[in-house]
């Protein structure tokens, strides 16, 4: 059977994903999500749905699902992780809209709909639609991110988001035969350096800067990079600090301990570290020797009254452990030495660092798990440097989908 396929967005870029499958009388979205810029940017608008699928709970993947499941009120298969590390999301974008003056792209009701139009699968779980068969597996990536193939005729993979490599938060994604595989390319032409050597430097220059008498803040995602890096950290016999939406996604996580590579470590890693609950602690975290907390990029939460309070203090350390967008504040602090803090850019005098621990495959991973899925067709997708593949899949028949225009593959 033939179905038709169209990107509404993340085909040529990373950010804003979600594609459609069209055929046999059915239409299926699979992830919907929006770029969390300043304002955020939204993928095409997206047709009448009968079934969504969703690979795991970052904005770029989740954040306009509302519009969607909230809307034409159709079933929702994802993780109940997923589900829940999601809702907090959408929640929030709500939020940040209202407080910027943005457009709302849904409303409250449309998430406490989407909620209920959620069916929830594990790995390994197979359920069927209009004669297609789907199964979940695991993407690595963060916990309950999954990759999802079906099958009818031929089999197809759309990956979402993985990492080949085990991390100390998840294990590693698996290659599945298939003969279609949409694959991301989010680090085309670019390679990790061995995990262990990042993580011995992190910890080296976090040592350095408490020996010096400074304090380090690290900026982290809400959504897993804080989880893995409070796992490095737990050892350590500093005073730490928690502090943001990373501390609702930590307590969701305990709650689904099958998608966690070892529960025990990361309860041992929540007890050592302190929760920033109220203004009283967040000023006494102010004073402590290692501060995790959101935002990732520093464009929001309670990073900057951290960093405005830190900032003219060379002794101390803002290590930055995840991507830094452009038109960011983290991309600015990278380049300038600077942050826009209330309006006003201002100096930052601390130490600035930046370190791998992307979730993410890199090139090599991503050409050896497209080899070990020995596909017939390779679509390269949520990527800016698509094109650098191209030298190491000669052998397969390599598609670069543009946003907004159809193409047909059988399946």
């Amino acid at each position: 059977m033939k179905m038709k396929f169209k990107f509404l967005g993340g085909a040529d870029m990373v950010g804003r994903m979600g594609m459609t499958m069209e055929g046999d009388g059915m239409t299926v979205l699979v992830e919907y999500g929006l770029s969390p810029t300043k304002p955020p940017e939204f993928p095409l608008p997206a047709p009448r749905i009968d079934y969504a699928f969703l690979t795991h709970a970052h904005l770029d993947h989740c954040g306009m699902i509302p519009q969607v499941c909230g809307k034409n009120q159709c079933d929702l298969f994802t993780t109940p992780l997923s589900a829940e590390v999601a809702e907090i999301m959408m929640y929030d974008t709500l939020k940040i809209a209202k407080a910027e003056d943005y457009v709302q792209p849904y409303s409250s009701g449309d998430i406490e709909r989407t909620m209920k139009a959620v069916v929830p699968m594990t790995y390994d779980d197979e359920i069927s639609i209009n004669h297609v068969d789907v199964k979940m597996h695991d993407a690595g990536h963060i916990p309950g991110a999954a990759m999802f193939e079906f099958s009818r005729d031929c089999t197809t993979i759309y990956s979402g988001d993985i990492h080949t490599e085990s991390q100390r938060l998840v294990g590693a994604a698996r290659p599945h035969d298939c003969t279609n595989l949409f694959i991301e390319g989010t680090y085309g032409g670019r390679y990790h350096v061995p995990r262990k050597e990042t993580e011995k430097a992190f910890l080296a220059k976090i040592d350095e800067v408490i020996d010096r008498g400074g304090t380090v803040l690290i900026p982290c995602f809400a959504n897993g990079r804080t989880q893995e890096i409070m796992l490095l950290l737990r050892n350590l016999g500093y005073e730490m600090w928690v502090d943001g939406m990373g501390r609702s996604v930590t307590r969701l996580f305990l709650d689904y301990p099958e998608y966690i590579k070892d529960i025990k470590h990361l309860k041992a890693a929540k007890r050592k570290f302190n929760e920033v609950r109220n203004v009283n602690s967040r000023n006494t975290a102010k004073k402590g020797q290692i501060i995790v907390t959101t935002g990732g990029m520093l464009d929001g939460g309670p990073v900057l009254g951290y960093l405005n309070y830190l900032r003219n203090d060379p002794k101390s350390a803002v290590l930055l452990v995840g991507y830094q967008a452009e038109d960011t504040n983290g991309r600015l602090l990278m380049e300038q030495g600077c942050v826009k803090i209330d309006g006003e850019v201002v100096k930052v005098e601390c130490e600035i660092q930046k370190y791998d621990f992307s979730a993410h495959a890199d090139h090599g991973q991503i050409v050896d798990f497209i080899r070990a899925c020995d596909p017939e067709n390779v679509i390269m997708m949520h990527s800016e440097t698509r094109d650098l593949f191209l030298p190491d899949l000669e052998d397969y028949n390599v598609i670069f989908p543009e946003t907004g225009k159809e193409f047909e593959l059988d399946v």
